[in-house]
């Protein structure tokens, strides 16, 4: 092991041992804060010491089988125990180098998903639609619930537009690489002659913000307008101003909210919204700041970048970040995003890894 993470681990394990003694003490509760602090602190330390633990213990092991060697009578057990500890500690190596990788604030957050239409007209609308519906049925496999917060339905079918609230246990880090834009190439419903059609989709997916530790809203930077809500909805969500538009003055940013029949609601809604955008608006300038630490454009966030193609006369699927292509289209429309997911997931570690390998 690296002698540098050696000793960031034995620190780490001596925190742990810290913390633990401060949540013994008989005082722990009298403050509240401190207290969730350090417990959610002991909850992040606990799976890399333990890892550290069983790292040091396997080695102890070595050193004991290889003290073994020499006795005749115990040598073809030593061995064993060696080839089997040395096999261990490679597994655990790589355990401990993806425990230490930094951990994303957000990967635990909900989050808002919008897909936009982009180019190609009633074509673009009808794929923001199916992509809509790819990632409802990605979340239904995961057992995450979505909550349409607002919709603008083309004529034909699909979405001009469609923002919604992901809620689960781990749906930002899941998901949080989809952002950017999405090619479509296939034969359009419309289309007379059988000539395959491009046209393109932007999806965002921002994590939900803590509106009174990540953004500050002062009200006086703020412009709320109600109007009448437009579309399906029922008699009374027609006839009255229950729908709420929200305009940040500093940034521009604008948000509506119209699908609910309380205008209360709808500005709650509204408001949460806003307040993830601005939060992107702030990472991503971070980001900007800390400049080209990353190769590619894996979870930039970047809503200019084709990210991925869907060609549907071939049945495949192409993530350009990773130069990934999947025969598959039929089963990812229909939810099944974890190939594409998980090696994202991998390739952002992989280059978490070597990061850290160059900076020890």
């Amino acid at each position: 092991m690296n002698p540098s993470i050696a000793a960031k681990l034995a620190q780490l394990a001596e925190r742990l041992d810290e913390v633990n003694a401060i949540l013994g003490r008989a005082d722990a509760t009298d403050n509240l804060d401190q207290y969730r602090r350090l417990t959610r602190e002991r909850s992040e330390l606990e799976e890399v010491v333990d890892l550290y633990r069983q790292h040091a213990a396997v080695e102890q092991s070595l050193r004991d089988a290889e003290g073994l060697l020499s006795d005749p009578d115990m040598r073809e057990l030593a061995e064993a125990e060696l080839h089997e500890g040395r096999d261990r500690i490679v597994v655990l190596e790589r355990e401990l180098q993806q425990a230490l990788l930094p951990k994303d604030p957000n990967d635990e957050r909900n989050l808002f998903l919008e897909v936009r239409a982009g180019t190609g007209g009633d074509e673009s609308a009808l794929f923001a639609g199916d992509l809509f519906r790819m990632y409802v049925r990605y979340a239904e496999r995961n057992g995450w619930k979505v909550e349409i917060i607002s919709q603008n339905v083309a004529e034909l079918g699909g979405y001009k537009e469609v923002i919604a609230k992901v809620l689960g246990h781990g749906a930002y880090s899941k998901l949080k690489f989809e952002s950017g834009g999405h090619r479509v190439q296939r034969v359009p419903a419309t289309e007379t002659q059988g000539r395959i059609h491009t046209s393109a989709c932007t999806v965002a997916v921002l994590p939900e913000a803590d509106e009174v530790s990540d953004v500050v809203l002062n009200p006086a930077e703020l412009r709320i307008d109600t109007f009448r809500a437009s579309g399906a909805g029922g008699q009374h969500i027609n006839k009255t101003d229950s729908a709420v538009r929200i305009t940040h003055l500093p940034t521009g940013i604008v948000v509506e909210c119209q699908d609910d029949r309380s205008q209360h609601r709808n500005k709650a809604q509204a408001m949460s919204v806003l307040a993830a955008r601005i939060k992107d608006v702030q990472v991503r300038s971070q980001q900007a700041k800390q400049a080209a630490e990353r190769k590619s454009l894996v979870g930039s966030g970047d809503r200019s970048e084709r990210i991925r193609t869907y060609n549907f006369p071939q049945g495949r699927v192409t993530d350009h970040r990773i130069n990934l292509t999947l025969y598959k289209i039929d089963q990812i429309m229909d939810g099944d995003l974890e190939p594409l997911v998980s090696a994202l997931v991998a390739e952002h570690q992989a280059e978490q890894l070597a990061a850290m390998s160059e900076a020890a």
